[in-house]
């Protein structure tokens, strides 16, 4: 069953020109004797999005045809194998859909008006992010947080053990002073 497809060719801009002309040459003979070259531009050579195999430039060129599935799988074969063709696209389209127009034709892009609306977002969202005072009633800022090593254990309890009414501490917390005590002895005897 024959469509209407559209390719998409990036050519290596890199590559020796009878490469690049024969990727074009082989392309364009594929679509003419398996279907039908409805339309073609040569975008010409554009800087790409990302680069490609460290290449930021490709040759774009735009096919728009009609052919099968055997036609389809024949490009895909001979394309993927194609080292002057950097990347292609096949894509389905509508009956009737004209080409997109060449870059040069196309109403400029807005990347430039998002451009300031983004520093105001990036401002915005630091003006909304939460100050350390507005942290939940139940919960003190970790830097006015009481550390209980500092706090004396009563006489009655065992060495090393939280003051009564105090849960001990998680074991990434401070090390209770017995232990400081300990370890800051322990170097001073092996000497």
């Amino acid at each position: 069953m024959a469509g209407l497809y559209d390719l998409m060719l990036l050519i290596d801009p890199n590559a020796p020109e009878e490469r690049r002309t024969s990727a074009v040459s082989e392309a364009e003979s594929l679509l003419s004797s398996g279907g039908e070259i409805v339309a073609s531009q040569d975008w010409g050579q554009k800087r790409m999005a990302y680069e490609i195999d460290h290449r930021p430039e490709a040759e774009y060129r735009l096919y728009q045809f009609n052919g099968d599935n055997d036609l389809l799988d024949r490009l895909n074969q001979r394309l993927r194998i194609n080292d002057a063709v950097l990347r292609f696209r096949i894509i389905k389209a509508k009956p009737g859909q004209p080409l997109p127009p060449p870059p040069e034709q196309q109403s400029p892009r807005r990347r430039d008006d998002r451009e300031p609306q983004d520093t105001r977002v990036a401002a915005r969202a630091a003006a909304d992010a939460p100050a350390p005072s507005d942290a939940p009633e139940g919960e003190a800022p970790a830097e006015a947080a009481p550390a209980t090593a500092d706090v004396a254990a009563p006489e009655d309890a065992p060495d090393g053990a939280p003051p009564a009414g105090e849960l001990p501490l998680a074991e990434d917390g401070p090390v209770p002073e017995a232990d400081d005590a300990a370890a800051a002895d322990a170097p001073a005897d092996e000497q």
